[in-house]
């Protein structure tokens, strides 16, 4: 005897599988862990630290 397929059912069963596997490329791509926000973040600070004490004054202000 051939098993019983609700079709319905086996199609969101791959488009939650399709979900899945999108989702985890997308965690892979995009997803960065705090600490790596966090350096990116000084390191961004210190470099506007560092140019505006290189910034010369004007003399007219």
């Amino acid at each position: 005897m051939a098993e019983i397929v609700n079709l319905r059912t086996a199609r969101k069963a791959r488009q939650r599988a399709d979900a899945a596997a999108q989702a985890a490329g997308n965690r892979a791509k995009f997803g960065r862990t705090a600490a790596e926000k966090a350096r990116d973040g000084a390191e961004a600070a210190r470099a506007a630290r560092l140019l505006d004490g290189a910034r010369r004054e004007r003399e007219g202000d």
